[in-house]
């Protein structure tokens, strides 16, 4: 598959190799060089198929997904190419290629990385004024911090503020025992994209149990960024910015779910 493959890959300049996998390298756009794309089960996953033969991730391993459902995502990307292939519309295969390459290697790191933003959570931080803003903050988020206080036994410290407010550890230890059972390489990978791209671990385990939707997990990590628009004006450059970062989201969302819907 020559080198094209290396537009799904990693970085090498990064030291981060989660990074790595998720930084599109900038290249030409290769020609689309194959007419068919399936799948095929192999070794208790599920392998992509260009004209019969099987992908290979950056890292020269078998592009393979742990589900049908989660194969077929993969494969709808490279079937929607034209004539050339361009990485960029490809964010499953993406973090597929992630999965495989940077996560399966680094699970606890990664792992540990989601739980470090829980220590502080978008949603801890609520602003100190005008009061509007206040309120809605707590009417919004407020539901699901007591959600994985009720949940989970993790009992956040609300901030006032900027300053950092340092959580209980029986918080984050509760935190990280509900999170423990997607520790598995295509499950935190998703999870990642969806905590980093929203700076809340505590959305993204709302989302991954199913308390919250992708529209309203992106809804809510964006109030304040909508509250300002609100009070003066919306920049569309920022808006077409915040556009191309749900896709990512959406795109890993659905990856999970493709994933989670045979557990």
């Amino acid at each position: 598959m020559r080198d094209l493959l290396s537009d799904f890959g990693p970085e090498p300049s990064d030291p981060d190799p989660v990074r790595r996998a998720q930084i599109q390298m900038q290249r030409p756009q290769a020609k689309r060089f194959y007419t068919e794309v399936g799948t095929r089960n192999e070794d208790e996953a599920v392998a992509i198929l260009l004209d019969g033969r099987g992908v290979k991730t950056p890292a020269k391993r078998p592009l393979r997904l742990p589900t049908a459902d989660a194969a077929e995502l993969v494969a709808s990307e490279w079937r929607a190419q034209g004539e050339t292939i361009d990485p960029a519309t490809m964010p499953m295969t993406r973090l597929a290629n992630t999965a495989i390459d940077a996560v399966a290697e680094q699970i606890d790191a990664v792992f540990e990385d989601i739980v470090r933003y829980a220590g502080n959570d978008l949603l801890c931080y609520h602003a100190e004024s005008p009061q509007e803003l206040v309120e809605r903050q707590a009417r919004q988020w407020g539901p699901v911090i007591d959600w994985v206080a009720s949940s989970h036994g993790a009992r956040f410290i609300l901030a006032a503020g900027i300053v950092h407010q340092a959580q209980p550890q029986a918080a984050i230890d509760a935190f990280a025992g509900a999170l423990d059972k997607y520790r598995t390489p295509f499950e935190l990978a998703a999870l990642h994209v969806v905590t980093t791209l929203t700076g809340s671990a505590i959305l993204t385990l709302a989302f991954a149990e199913g308390f919250l939707s992708t529209p309203e997990v992106w809804a809510l990590a964006h109030l304040d960024e909508d509250w300002t628009e609100e009070q003066w004006g919306v920049d569309e450059e920022a808006q077409a910015r915040r556009a191309k970062r749900f896709e990512e989201m959406d795109a890993a969302a659905r990856l999970f779910r493709a994933v989670r819907a045979a557990a």
